[in-house]
Order: structure tokens, then C-alpha cells, then sequence
């Protein structure tokens, strides 16, 4: 049996759901919460695609049949070990793939769904909900003024937030993925922001960081992007011997020679004699003075960046750092 998209997405949390594309397509990008269970796997699929362009499709199926046959068995066994009589089933385009899993496992007992038109008619509906006209409140500050703190603080209010570093697993700086497991893939980054998308009421406003296009080696997505640099800034204005402390918080318990080749790849922007600076003082473990120097780039790049948007700054509010109570009420009055 086939399903549309909405009733798959609607029916995923009551069963288990199998993704069937080989483990590198899948890691490239899937549906969260998806379990892989390949029909055919890299080297089959590769093997499968050759004999098509040379031999034509009926010479392919016997292929796939060939390669299938081996693992059928344990395909099954793992199929039954995730599913209670019911499963769902997907693949790239919702073809051939996922009918024969479906028809091996129905034999088996499983009652299977299979997505119309497969992984990719997620993508699709995934790429056009980032056109989708959001009621976007921007949190703006200098580096280390706590905004990724302050929406979560939101979030736990009940406020609505997309927390963008989160996704991608970084902290948006050259030092951003210090500390932090690898990042996801931008297809896989733009499916988990999705499913974050699929549970706001886009009638009601949405808080999101200031963020440029690139967090780490993730892009966001340019309609998003778009929407945020036309949307209404709140700036968090935060002392730099506070900013500080929180850097330094943050990072000095970091590999000296990580953070130092992560410095390294902003010694253009630093300048040589900052960068030399930075440098002496981490090796020497005086972590407020390298941070202290860092900022002298990172400030100057947010003022100018500021320069820009000076018209959609809504309201400035002065925050210590540490009273968090006190910057959430003035951001919930905004």
C-alpha cells in the first residue's frame, strides 16, 4: 500500500519506519528517526547502475536480484526484529526498491506502507517550507553575549525557537565545532530544521539567532536566510569583561593546539600582530588575554555587520551575562 507524504509523517510515531537506500545515500541525508536497511548497498547499487546504462533494465533487475539474493535472509531478520506486524517503507523516488522490499517482508507477515514518491518527495516538501512566510524575531549581540543561552531560556518559557547552531552542531565562530561531534551534512542540517519547522504555528512568532549564510561547513537555506535579514533584530548589548568570562568559560578547557589551528585560519582577519599576540598569550595559558585579542576581529565585524541592519533593530537590551531572569522579561516584552 502507498501513502502521501502528510498521512507518513502523521503515522511515522505510532510505527517503524525503514529507509532502504544504501547506507551512503542515507548518510548523505534521511528522515530523521528513519532505520536504514539497504536492499542494495554501495557497491551493489553502483553494480546495478553500470548494468542499466550498458544492458538495459531487464539485465539490471536480474543483477539486483543476484546481489539481494545472498542477504535476503538476514534482510528479513532485521525487518522483523524492528517491526510488529507494521511497517513503513521508503526509498528515493518511491519505486522500485521499495516494492520489492515490501513484497520480501510481506511474505514474511509485515503489513508495509510505502511512501509516494520516497525520499524525495521529503525533500521537496522540506525545501519549499523554507519560503514559508515566518514571523522571525532575530537575537543580534557581539560574540559571547549568550544568545544560543538565551533561546533555550526562551524555549523552556514556551516561546517558540529555531536554534540553528544546535542543529548544525556549531557554534557559528572559526572555533565552533571545538568540543562538538562532526557535523551533520547540510541536506541532513536542513531535514532536522524540517522537523523543527513542522512543530511551530507559523502564525505566531519565532525567535532565531543572527546567523551569515554559513554555520561551520553547513549553509543555511537562502529563503530562510533571506527572511532573516528582512526581519525585526532584538541586539543583546553585554559588557566585553563579561563577554569575556564567557568565552573563556566556554573554551578553556580546549586543546591549546586545537584552538590554535583554528586561530590560524582567521590570521588575515587578525592581522599578524594580533594573531602573534593571541597566540604568545595561549601558550602561556592566559586565556582571558587570547580571548581579550580575538575579539578585536570579532567585534569589528559584528559593529559592521550592524551597520546594515541599524533600521531593523527593534530594541537594544543591556545584559550582565548572568541575570538571565531579567533579559527574558524584556525580550517577552519586545
Amino acid at each position: 500500500m502507498f501513502i502521501a507524504l502528510d498521512e507518513f509523517l502523521k503515522i511515522r510515531h505510532k510505527l517503524p519506519a525503514v529507509d532502504v537506500r544504501s547506507e551512503g545515500e542515507f548518510a548523505e541525508g534521511h528522515i530523521p528517526g528513519v532505520i536504514n536497511i539497504p536492499l542494495l548497498n554501495n557497491q551493489e547499487r553502483i553494480a546495478v547502475g553500470t548494468d542499466y546504462k550498458q544492458k538495459g533494465q531487464l539485465e539490471a533487475i536480474k543483477t539486483g536480484f543476484r546481489l539481494v539474493g545472498p542477504r535476503l535472509n538476514d534482510i528479513i531478520d532485521e525487518t522483523l526484529r524492528i517491526a510488529h506486524g507494521e511497517l513503513l517503507v521508503h526509498c528515493w523516488r518511491g519505486g522500485m526498491r521499495s516494492a520489492n522490499f515490501c513484497r520480501f517482508v510481506q511474505m514474511a507477515g509485515v503489513k508495509t506502507y510505502a511512501l509516494k514518491g520516497g525520499y524525495k518527495a521529503y525533500r521537496q516538501q522540506a525545501v519549499a517550507s523554507f519560503s514559508l512566510p515566518f514571523k522571525l524575531m532575530v537575537i543580534g549581540g557581539e560574540t559571547g553575549s549568550g544568545k544560543s543561552e538565551i533561546l533555550r531560556a526562551l524555549k523552556a518559557t514556551g516561546e517558540q525557537v529555531i536554534d540553528l547552531e544546535h542543529l548544525a552542531l556549531h557554534k557559528g565562530s572559526v572555533f565552533g565545532g571545538l568540543n562538538l561531534p562532526a557535523q551533520p551534512t547540510t541536506e541532513q542540517f536542513q531535514n532536522e530544521l524540517f522537523e523543527c519547522l513542522l512543530k511551530l504555528d507559523l502564525s505566531k512568532r519565532i525567535w532565531i539567532e543572527d546567523e551569515s549564510i554559513a554555520i561551520g561547513r553547513i549553509f543555511l537555506p537562502e529563503p530562510l536566510w533571506r527572511t532573516m535579514g528582512r526581519s525585526p533584530v532584538v541586539e543583546i548589548d553585554v559588557p566585553k569583561k563579561d563577554r569575556i568570562q564567557r568565552l573563556v568559560n566556554e573554551y578553556s578547557q580546549t586543546n591549546p593546539d586545537q584552538f590554535l589551528e583554528a586561530m590560524k585560519k582567521i590570521t588575515k582577519k587578525l592581522g599578524g600582530q594580533h594573531f602573534n599576540a593571541a597566540a604568545e598569550k595561549l601558550m602561556q595559558n592566559d586565556w582571558s588575554s587570547t580571548i581579550d585579542i580575538l575579539l578585536t576581529y570579532y567585534d569589528k565585524a559584528y559593529r559592521n555587520g550592524l551597520e546594515r541592519k541599524q533600521n531593523r533593530v527593534v530594541k537594544r537590551i543591556s545584559w550582565d551575562g548572568q541575570r538571565l531572569d531579567e533579559a527574558l522579561n524584556d525580550l517577552l516584552n519586545t
